[in-house]
């Protein structure tokens, strides 16, 4: 299983043009949600600039984001301030993100206490 992460200090967010790439591969023009300028929030307001896509831990292992990252290489699928990047780990294999001022690693899961 591949799992997309961010390789530098700063925070995770995929690029216009990686959000343009994802919608095409995924056939959703709504991939990723209002991040672009242009798109419509839910209210029916105007989104005024782009954002890119900011993917939340659990979406990392998105087939659609992991090949977007391939296909357009990590300096043209990273966001502002992002490094994007993938880590293979076991398919099916429990995960966390490790973050530090936006510098992230993919982890196992850490023991609870209790356990």
């Amino acid at each position: 299983m591949k799992v997309a992460y961010n390789g530098c200090y700063g925070g995770f967010t995929l690029s216009r043009a990686g959000v343009v790439l994802a919608r095409e591969i995924s056939g959703d023009p709504k991939w990723g949600g209002p991040c672009l300028e242009g798109d419509l929030y839910d209210n029916g307001e105007v989104c005024g600039m782009d954002f890119g896509y900011s993917a939340d831990d659990d979406k990392r292992s998105c087939s659609v984001l992991v090949e977007v990252i391939e296909k357009l290489g990590s300096e043209k699928a990273s966001g502002s301030c992002s490094l994007l990047r993938i880590a293979s780990i076991q398919d099916g294999a429990d995960f966390e993100i490790d973050e530090y001022d936006g510098f992230e690693s993919v982890e196992p899961p850490r023991k609870s206490w209790s356990d």
